[in-house]
């Protein structure tokens, strides 16, 4: 029976090396170091990490689940490609879902709700300004999603944490280099102050705003 205690400790090593890997490649797709359309071998990235095989097949069939990469039998992964058609229909539908949200979230929340999400719109701005695109990223998923949590549907939280790992984009590091990142990181406090303010429609506005901005930064790069 004893033995059965050292076997959570070791699932836990061997899952935590898996997020490790799964992390680590998230950024490299972000800085476009992982091209769109080029295939990877588990093995030859294993390599490149130091570790075995193992950790990096589960690590990218996390991320093949996430729609960031796909599946190739007997050959690895491909890197998803995402056409200026599929980044349209993402944007269109997340701006359905998320503009009408805020203007109810506006409305119903309580300034202390609102308010705790001040430090998390704060941190977008830091990690832009950091030049930090991976803690960029999980704070700008982080704020929204608890902006739309505020809502109380969970299913729309879900929904449109799928669109935002679906409708994710290469050449971040670009946009970071040419100082885009910091406008839009800043984006995240003024929404913040108008639904604090009480005016919906201007919040509903914001929004809008600011997602036709990403969409817009994001393809003037990717193109």
């Amino acid at each position: 029976m004893g033995g059965h205690l050292k076997q959570p400790n070791l699932i836990t090593a061997q899952e935590r090396l898996r997020d490790q890997v799964a992390h680590a490649l998230r950024a490299a797709l972000i800085s476009g170091e992982l091209q769109p359309g080029r295939v990877y071998s588990a093995p030859a990235l294993a390599a490149d990490f130091g570790i075995s095989a193992t950790p990096v097949r589960e690590a990218m069939l996390d991320l093949a689940r996430e729609g960031l990469v796909e599946p190739v039998r007997n050959k690895g992964f491909r890197v998803t490609e995402v056409s200026e058609r599929d980044l349209d229909q993402y944007s269109e539908l997340r701006a359905l879902i998320e503009v009408p949200t805020v203007g109810a979230v506006t409305r119903s929340a309580t300034r202390q709700q609102l308010e705790a999400l001040r430090p998390v719109a704060e941190e977008i701005v830091v990690s832009a300004r950091d030049h930090d695109l991976i803690g960029y990223l999980d704070a700008d998923r982080r704020f929204h999603l608890a902006l739309l949590a505020l809502h109380g549907n969970d299913r729309l939280v879900e929904t449109v944490g799928e669109l935002r790992k679906r409708s994710r984009l290469y050449g971040l590091t670009a946009l970071d280099e040419r100082g885009l990142l910091v406008a839009s990181a800043a984006e995240h406090l003024e929404l913040l102050d108008l639904m604090l303010a009480g005016d919906a429609a201007a919040a509903e506005a914001c929004m809008s705003r600011h997602l036709g901005h990403v969409r817009s930064l994001w393809a003037a790069e990717d193109h």
